[in-house]
Formats: structure tokens, C-alpha cells, sequence
């Protein structure tokens, strides 16, 4: 009896001492520590990826301090600007930009960041001037790109004509690439209180302490000038709706859809620029960009 429970003893031990089963090691995978995240990369600070080609005809909404308005592009009147334009858009470099430059009876002009590190970026950014387009002039509500006076100098900087400046402007070379189709009272309510810029022979903001300081300049020496909260590409009518099924119940094609000559609209009135007004004063001095 002594032995047998010697060796039962024994045996308690041996099973005590028994390895603990594989399930209790902890995975290989849980001890490795995350991969470390790469930092996002500002598209607005490498304008060399931002090469888009525009579509044919596209709209953008701009959400400002004084309401909202809409610009349809016509990439026929001039490509090269209105792929500029598209990609700006899409890439949001308009939001908070600053109407800096409101001479009544002349134009708007705004296009200048914010932050003087993406100024900076576009500052030798150019794109190839474009052409006059028979039939399309510098009228009220067009959207040009400024310039320096230099050939292909366009950038980001742009104006809208707040009245017909056919005559002084179109000898200059300023090409129109889009028009005010809504909200154009909210264009001509900008405030326009402070002038031209003391660079120009005013005492508004200069586009070189934009440059150097951004937007910090504007809102302390400027606080009453308006911007541009958003601007954003519209999505094509019908793109951003999903296709709906087709289901038993419903009618078929032939009765429901409408004549397509009813539903479109004559292309030459959506495109065709507005009639020419007085033009204005030869002293105005042309929109120019440093």
C-alpha cells in the first residue's frame, strides 16, 4: 500500500508539472507593433498632379460670406483655363479665399490662398494663354483668369466683370472661360469699401502682403472684405442619383419618357454671352496679378 501510493504521489507530481497547453501563448501578430501612418499629402502644395482635363461643360458652386452663386464653364471659349479652374475647384483651393480686389462698375477679383505656403506653390505655375473666342467678350458676369501683363503669366488669380468691359479688356487679351449663371446680385453686393490696393494707387489690400502673410493680413487690416467660404465642382445632373431597378409595376419606357426635343434646351442660349453695356472708363486700370 505504501508503494502504490508512493507511485500515485508520484504521478500527481508529474501531471502537475505538465507543460500548459499551446492555446494560452500569446499570437506572434498581437505583439507587433502598428505600422506607423504616413501623413497625408497637401494636393493644393504640388500643382504638378493637379492636370485634369475638364469636362465640355461644368458648374461650380461658390458659398460666400454674402450668399451664394453659380459659374458654368465652357471649356470651348478657353481650355486651357477652364481645366485650370476644374482642378482648382476640385481640389477645394478656393475655400477661404477674400474678394480682395472690388473696383465697382469694373470687376471682382480673388484667387489668392489663404496660406502663403500654397501661394508660394502656384506662384510660377503658369498655364498657355488661349485665344479669343469669336462671339465671346469680356460682359458682365464672365469669370477671366488674370495675368501679369506677360504672355502665359495666368495662374490662380481671377476676376468677374461687373460690367461690360468689351472694349478694354478683350484688346488686352483676357479670354472669359465661364459666366455667372445664378446669384449674380451676390457677386454685385461684395464689399467693395476699401478700394483698390495701395499697389495700384489705392489703399486696399496689396497682393504682396497677401502673398507673404495670407489670410491673417486680411482679417486684421481688412475685416469687412467678403470670401469665399466653399467652392465646389456641381455633380452632373443625374450622377450622384442611384439607378433605380426597373420593377413590374412600373409603366413602360415608351409612355413615360419625354420627347427629348421638349426636356433639352437650345445650346446657343446657355452659351452665348451676355449683350454688351457701356463699357468701361479707360482710366480702370486692367486686372493684373504680381
Amino acid at each position: 500500500m505504501k508503494a502504490l501510493f508512493a507511485l500515485l504521489a508520484t504521478g500527481t507530481v508529474m501531471l502537475a508539472q505538465t507543460p500548459p497547453p499551446a492555446k494560452s501563448a500569446a499570437p506572434a501578430t498581437k505583439s507587433a507593433a502598428p505600422a506607423a501612418k504616413t501623413p497625408a499629402v497637401n494636393p493644393l502644395l504640388h500643382p504638378e498632379t493637379l492636370k485634369a482635363i475638364a469636362p465640355a461643360s461644368y458648374q461650380v458652386k461658390f458659398t460666400t460670406t454674402k450668399g451664394d452663386f453659380i459659374v458654368t464653364v465652357h471649356r470651348d471659349w478657353s481650355p486651357y483655363g477652364a481645366d485650370r479652374f476644374y482642378n482648382l475647384a476640385k481640389s477645394r483651393y478656393f475655400n477661404d479665399n477674400s474678394f480682395f480686389r472690388i473696383v465697382p462698375g469694373f470687376i471682382a477679383q480673388f484667387g489668392m490662398p489663404p496660406d502663403p505656403k500654397v501661394n508660394a506653390a502656384w506662384e510660377h505655375a503658369t498655364i498657355k494663354d488661349d485665344p479669343a473666342k469669336a462671339g465671346v467678350h469680356n460682359t458682365k458676369g464672365t469669370l477671366v483668369f488674370a495675368a501679369t501683363g506677360m504672355p502665359n503669366s495666368r495662374t490662380t488669380q481671377l476676376f468677374i466683370n461687373l460690367n461690360d468691359n468689351t472694349r478694354s479688356l478683350d484688346p488686352q487679351g483676357f479670354t472669359p472661360f465661364g459666366e455667372i449663371t445664378d446669384g449674380m446680385d451676390v457677386v454685385m453686393n461684395l464689399y467693395s469699401g476699401y478700394g483698390d490696393g495701395s499697389d495700384m494707387g489705392g489703399h486696399g489690400p496689396t497682393q504682396g502682403m497677401i502673398s507673404s502673410q495670407g489670410k491673417p493680413y486680411l482679417d486684421k487690416n481688412f475685416p469687412k472684405l467678403d470670401s469665399i467660404k466653399i467652392a465646389t465642382v456641381v455633380p452632373a445632373a443625374g450622377a450622384a442619383a442611384p439607378a433605380t431597378p426597373a420593377t413590374k409595376s412600373a409603366p413602360p419606357a415608351t409612355k413615360s419618357a419625354a420627347p427629348a426635343t421638349k426636356s433639352t434646351s437650345s445650346a446657343t442660349k446657355s452659351t452665348r454671352p451676355a449683350a454688351k453695356s457701356t463699357a468701361v472708363s479707360k482710366s480702370t486700370s486692367a486686372p493684373s496679378k504680381q
